[in-house]
């Protein structure tokens, strides 16, 4: 029964998979970038602009962000400089935005595919400095979730159901 519980707590068949750690960072991505991108399609046009508070950002801000958060995290894991995405935060069309998010996790997309545990856990120099792609996977999920949070609040109060909770 140990064992069983065990399996259960680590994704089913974690325990015997290859490469247990980029398989289930892998799982999670793909979730919150099917959850991020379907939240930038459900939001109208004229929310893009919507702040929560003055002080906040809009809902697109948030996008922009999100996407040049990706770009920076997926740029650890490739093992190479960000490429330089300037203007993201600027953008304020619905269009704009959700093809930057888009091309963002097109960016992080390729720099998972064929990742292993041993490469994730191997550092590599980018800009004189030693970085290793696993820092940029954690930093990948927990950002993007966090963000992701974030856009719900937006979304519930302009009356849309989240993503997320459309699939349950």
């Amino acid at each position: 029964m140990r064992h069983l519980c065990c399996l259960f707590l680590l994704g089913g068949a974690g325990l015997l998979a290859q490469n247990p750690l980029t398989d289930s960072v892998t799982a999670r991505y793909k979730s919150i970038r099917e959850n991020l991108v379907a939240a930038a399609e459900a939001m109208p046009e004229d929310g893009y602009q919507f702040k929560l508070t003055p002080a906040q950002r809009s809902f697109g801000g948030w996008i922009g962000h999100v996407a040049m958060g990706n770009y920076h995290f997926c740029a650890i894991i490739k093992g190479e400089v960000a490429p330089e995405n300037p203007g993201l935060h600027e953008l304020t069309e619905k269009a704009a935005l959700v093809k930057a998010i888009s091309d963002s996790f097109a960016y992080c997309d390729a720099a998972l595919l064929g990742m292993t545990d041993q490469k994730a856990l191997s550092g590599v120099t980018v800009a004189g400095k030693t970085v290793y792609p696993v820092e940029g996977m954690i930093g990948l999920i927990a950002s993007t979730n966090e963000h992701y949070g974030n856009l719900v609040g937006y979304l519930r109060t302009k009356g849309i159901t989240p993503p997320s909770s459309r699939k349950r």
